[in-house]
This record gives structure tokens, C-alpha cells and sequence, in this order.
């Protein structure tokens, strides 16, 4: 027989040393360098500091410090500060139920005395000086420090050297206690930060504004590229800002959620934000965020792992609806809005364009079995409404292929935009641009004075021009973006994206008050296997199945049958297909599983029912298209997470001919 297969002889049952509990703990709590000053900034924050001070050296292998103003620690406590379960923070279990610190297990400075060398100095505000503990011979004696504490780490891993063999270069651990630092100054505005290695300071954040801080750490252009959060739904308060969908980013280095002030990751709330993200991000591309959720103690388990980098909520359904909200209406306004300079709201008595369509293909209508109600957003209104569509009507091609307005002034006509040999009548271009240059466009020296060389356009157009986000049409370049005029610049409009869009949201507008997904019934039952989690899943959420077009019945313990299937997927594998909506439904919530499938279905009605390229549009039709943009929440994107138009700024333009140069 394979001695390996032998029983073991049988051992004595034996308490363990507390050296080896404590190294064993050690492993929980301490990764890396990074997790040492994780836990030691922690303590600094709960001691009421305004100013901590790391110091590394070797990356934090060889030593770490961390200083603090805060309230300091009696001399007499110092030494059962590194005892295991030694702590100030909690009393009894009500107060764990409800803890507010950053730590409370009392697990952190006995787990790295463990496996390093670590001094103690404090000193309180009415002692006469400060006392330095050495952890490893127990000496308490005289120092010299101002009030609050430092804790010194040395040689990190010093007595469990197979462990340091797992650590990275010192580069890349002072890349990951860095990264730890960064995440206590992202939440603690109010606190000044500073780190140093090797003598050198590497990074520093001083004390001031949240939105500050948030530029200092994250750079300004995330500042500029994210827009404000502000949410609060009963003992829930969400704050934060969440980036522009075209800011996505590749990588998930940008996503930091704090509960309750403390860094954590979180599938649950992640999967929120995705959501809100769901049909305005293109790809596998990966949103920015900094949220800060406020959420009463006792509704929140902070004590779920070791590192407290995890935590259940009770309600766990109610959050992720709360947060996926909340970062919706954020991102809901269009970005056109920040193109108006003058501060002032438009004016909403001036006459608008006139309705017209933009059609060609069949005009998109309520899904199967929705109805639009009175009201909805599929039904004909005003054209200053949100909700009001593009009237059907036909398109007829167009040409030349570059159309432009004919009150537009003779050089920008295609029949003077081409001269003998298909080469541009350079003389019969006009010098002025109609607008005086402004601060961003200085007059170049070099150029004449701009007079006007033909007919200027009429105030009351210019006044309208001023009046609309995206400004007014003035061309359709090869038969996809649509080109309009703002006093800022040029706005460029990818036709079918946009209109996609406003599509989408009509849609969505109108099945918000309609029943269920439109289902195919099978002539033979489909039969799977099933978890008993997929069984309770089936019998406690059978109208969410419903409503989304799956008849699941139970056959036995471990059998479903599958009786209809949605009408719009006819070839979906119905076993996968069941078992994701399952799975769904158990995580995030039959409300959320039913929107979500319906907006899929809606996306794809919206493609196929938006206006193509190659399509003419006359220029009513295209200013229509611009004032339905900017009436619809979450125009900037269409249904897959493409851009829908982009500004180029006068300045922009300039610098492109070298103008004032």
C-alpha cells in the first residue's frame, strides 16, 4: 500500500502557542507592506488625526513608520495595545452591530509584532512626555515626540522568511502601499497625508474641499470628465461622482466605493453601477467612480473578513436598487447643456423648428403587447416636450452630398466650394466669420481686417443659434453626421447614433406602462436539470419568469420544464438562458432581471427603427434631430456606448490653420 495512503498515526490535541495564533493571524491580516500601513493608518484615523506621515524604506520590506497628530495612548496602556483582542473601539456585541471606526478587532499591531520587529511611542496630550514600547523585549521607556503616536515596523517578515520570498520588487510594493494611502486620502478630505521613500517625498495631499481632494488624487481630468453624485433614500446616503461614459477606461484602477468611510469592493454594488452604465458604455470598456455610501451601522456586517475590505448588507436588494438610481440620474442629463456659455436657461417662448421626420425605415413602435398610453412618448406633441418624436414622413435622396442651408452665405454653397479641375474658388471665399474675436480668438496679426464680403446672417438667426445646446444645422457630410453651427464652435452629429437613442428612450417611456415581454409557447416542453437553489428561484419568483417570457414549471427536486420562450429569441439555448435569468433573479432582484431583459429587447427595435446612414436629411430635419437630443436623458451615447456627437471648439479650429500665430 502507497505509505501515502497510510492513516496518520493519531496526535494529542494541544492548544496552540500564542506566538503561532498570532503568526497564523498574521496571515490573514498581513499580505504585503501595503497591509501594514493599511492597518496602521487606520488606527490614526480612529485616534482623531488631521495630519499621518508614512515613511518606507526597501518599498516597506525593511521599515515602515507611520506618524500621527492624533489623541495619542497612555503609558500604562502601551503594552496591552499589542496584545491579540486588545482594543479601545468595541465593548460588547451591541457595539460591534454598530461599529463606526475604522478598526476594531484588535487583531492588527499583535499580528505584525508577529512577524517583524515594532515600537510603540506615544504620547497623550497631559503627559509630560512620550513613552517608546519595544514589542519584541517588552521595555517601556522615555521618549521624545509631541502629542500622538508612532509606529515603527521593521524587517517585515523577519521570522517567517518563506513568506518575504512571495513579496515583489521594492517597486512594486511601494506602488501597492502607495495605492493604500491614496485610498485613505480619497476618503478623508479633512486629513493631510504624506509619504516618503528613502528620504524622498513621493506623494503628498494636503487638507481641504472633497472635490479637491478628488483632483489632487485622481488627476483634474477626472474632475472635469465625471459628474456630481447626490442621493439620499431613507438611512442611505450616496455621494460621490461618477465618470462620463466616453471617460471609460480599460482597466477597473479607477473604481474606488467607500462605505461608511472605509474602502471596500463589493460585487453587489459594483453590479449596481454597472447597471446604471448598462446601455451607455461601449464594449467591455470599464466605468470611473469614486461613491461614498453612508448607510446606518447596524444595517451593514463590516466584520466579514479579516482585512474588513468586505461587507454584507441586510438588505442587500434595496442597496443595489438605491445606488443603481442614484448613478442613473447622474448620468441621465446630456452633456449639451455645458456648451451654453451665456448662463442662461434657453428660451423656451421662441418658435421651434418644425416637426419634421426622420424616417426611411419603418418608424419604430410600441413593443409587441405595449401599448403606448395617453401621453407616452411614442404620441405625437409639442416640439418643446422631451417626449416628442419625429414625425413620420419620407426621405428622398439628396445631392449634391454635402448639404447646406440656402440662407447660408455663397461660400459655404457646394457650387463655390469646387472651381475649374474640381479645385476650391479660393477667391470667392469669404474673410469673415461674421463675430467679432472674442478671448479665445484673438485677431491675427498677420490677416487683414475682417470685413464683411456677402450677406451675414439675420440677428434673429444668430439669436436661435445661441438659443439651442447643439447649436443649428448647417450641413449633412456623406449621408452620417449631421454639422451644426454653436457660438462655441462645431458640433458633429453621428445621425443614426443619436436618433438610436431618442428611439430607445421613447420606447422605454412607453413599456414602462405595458405588461409582459411577448413569449412563444413550446410544442414540447424543454426539460433540465436543476439545483435546488434554481428550484426555489423557480417558485418563489414564477411571475418575474412571466414576465419576461419564460413559462418554467417544477417536475421534480432537481427538474424544470420550459414551457415558452421569449418571441424575440427564437434560437437562444434555453437551458443557459433559464439558468442565467435564475441566477439573476436570485442575486440582484426580479425587477431589475424583468428591466433589464426588456431593454434589451427595446435596444434592438430602437437599431433597427432609427434613421440609417446614406439617408438625406432637409435641414428641418436635422435641427428637429438636434432639439430631440437635447430634450433626451442619456443622448450623449447611443444604446451600444458610442459617442453620439463631439464639439470642436473655435480655438480648436484656429489652432488647426495656425490663426494668431
Amino acid at each position: 500500500m502507497d505509505s501515502r495512503l497510510a492513516a496518520a498515526p493519531r496526535r494529542a490535541i494541544l492548544e496552540l502557542p500564542d506566538e503561532l495564533v498570532s503568526q497564523i493571524a498574521a496571515g490573514e491580516v498581513v499580505e504585503r507592506p501595503a497591509s501594514v500601513v493599511r492597518e496602521l493608518v487606520d488606527n490614526a484615523l480612529d485616534a482623531g488625526a488631521s495630519q499621518v506621515t508614512v515613511r518606507l524604506s526597501a518599498g516597506g520590506v525593511r521599515s515602515i513608520a507611520v506618524e500621527d497628530d492624533g489623541g495619542g495612548i497612555p503609558a500604562q496602556e502601551l503594552p496591552l495595545a499589542l496584545k491579540r483582542h486588545a482594543t479601545s473601539k468595541i465593548r460588547d456585541l451591541t457595539e460591534l452591530e454598530r461599529v463606526g471606526t475604522m478598526g476594531f478587532r484588535g487583531e492588527a499591531l499583535a499580528a505584525i509584532a508577529s512577524i517583524a520587529d515594532l515600537s510603540l511611542t506615544s504620547r497623550t496630550a497631559d503627559a509630560p512626555h512620550a513613552f517608546r514600547l519595544d514589542a519584541r523585549s517588552g521595555e517601556l521607556q522615555p521618549a521624545a515626540r509631541a502629542t500622538g503616536t508612532t509606529v515603527e515596523v521593521r524587517e517585515l517578515f523577519f521570522s517567517t522568511p518563506a513568506r518575504r520570498k512571495f513579496l515583489k520588487t521594492d517597486a512594486t510594493e511601494l506602488a501597492h502601499a502607495l495605492e493604500a494611502v491614496r485610498r485613505h486620502a480619497l476618503a478623508r478630505p479633512d486629513v493631510g497625508f504624506a509619504v516618503w521613500h528613502e528620504g524622498r517625498l513621493v506623494a503628498q495631499w494636503r487638507a481641504g474641499p472633497r472635490d479637491q481632494r478628488l483632483a489632487d488624487v485622481l488627476g483634474a481630468d477626472f474632475l472635469q470628465a465625471s459628474r456630481p453624485v447626490d442621493s439620499a433614500l431613507g438611512p442611505l446616503t450616496l455621494m460621490g461622482r461618477a465618470g462620463q461614459p466616453e471617460a471609460a477606461r480599460s482597466r477597473t484602477d479607477q473604481q474606488f466605493l467607500f462605505v461608511n468611510g472605509r474602502f471596500v469592493r463589493d460585487r453587489l454594488i459594483s453590479h449596481a453601477v454597472r447597471s446604471a452604465y448598462e446601455d451607455q458604455l461601449h464594449g467591455s470598456r470599464q466605468p470611473a467612480y469614486v461613491l461614498f455610501l453612508q448607510i446606518e451601522p447596524e444595517l451593514v456586517d463590516v466584520n466579514v473578513h479579516p482585512t474588513k475590505i468586505e461587507v454584507r448588507f441586510r438588505d442587500g436588494r434595496a442597496v443595489h436598487q438605491a445606488v443603481q438610481r442614484a448613478v442613473e440620474q447622474a448620468l441621465a442629463p446630456t452633456r449639451a447643456g455645458h456648451l451654453v456659455t451665456s448662463g442662461t436657461a434657453p428660451d423656451t417662448t421662441a418658435a421651434p423648428p418644425e416637426r419634421v421626420a426622420v424616417a426611411g425605415d419603418p418608424a419604430p413602435g410600441p413593443a409587441p403587447g405595449l401599448a403606448p398610453g395617453p401621453g407616452s412618448s411614442l404620441a405625437p406633441g409639442p416640439a418643446s416636450s422631451p417626449s416628442a418624436p419625429l414625425a413620420a414622413a419620407s426621405w428622398t435622396p439628396r445631392q449634391p452630398s454635402l448639404l447646406v442651408r440656402e440662407d447660408a452665405p455663397p461660400w459655404s454653397r457646394p457650387d463655390r466650394l469646387a472651381g475649374s479641375g474640381g479645385l476650391p474658388a479660393w477667391a470667392a471665399l469669404r474673410q469673415d466669420f461674421t463675430s467679432p474675436p472674442g478671448p479665445d480668438r484673438a485677431a491675427d496679426p498677420a490677416s487683414p481686417a475682417r470685413e464683411p464680403m456677402g450677406p451675414t446672417r439675420p440677428a434673429a438667426q444668430d439669436a436661435a443659434q445661441d438659443e439651442y445646446p447643439l447649436g443649428r444645422a448647417i450641413a449633412q457630410l456623406a449621408g452620417v453626421y449631421v454639422l451644426a453651427e454653436t457660438a462655441q464652435g462645431l458640433v458633429v452629429v453621428d445621425m443614426h447614433a443619436a436618433h438610436e437613442r431618442i428611439v430607445y428612450e421613447r420606447l422605454k417611456q412607453a413599456a414602462d406602462t405595458g405588461g409582459p415581454l411577448p413569449s412563444q409557447p413550446l410544442l414540447i416542453p424543454h426539460t433540465m436539470a436543476a439545483t435546488a437553489a434554481e428550484v426555489a428561484a423557480v417558485q418563489e419568483e414564477g411571475e418575474a419568469l412571466m414576465a419576461l417570457g419564460l413559462e418554467v414549471d417544477v417536475l421534480g427536486p432537481a427538474t424544470l420544464a420550459v414551457r415558452s420562450r421569449p418571441a424575440a429569441l427564437p434560437q437562444a439555448d434555453l437551458t443557459e438562458l433559464t439558468r442565467s435569468v435564475l441566477a439573476e433573479l436570485q442575486q440582484v432582484g426580479s425587477s431589475r432581471v424583468v428591466q433589464r431583459a426588456r431593454d434589451e429587447l427595446l435596444a434592438t427595435m430602437a437599431c433597427h427603427g432609427a434613421v440609417r446612414a446614406n439617408r438625406r436629411l432637409t435641414l428641418a430635419e436635422m435641427d428637429a434631430l438636434l432639439r430631440d437630443m437635447e430634450a433626451t436623458e442619456r443622448a450623449d451615447t447611443c444604446n451600444h456606448g458610442r459617442p453620439t456627437w463631439r464639439h470642436i471648439t473655435l480655438k480648436e479650429l484656429d489652432s488647426l490653420f495656425l490663426r494668431g500665430r
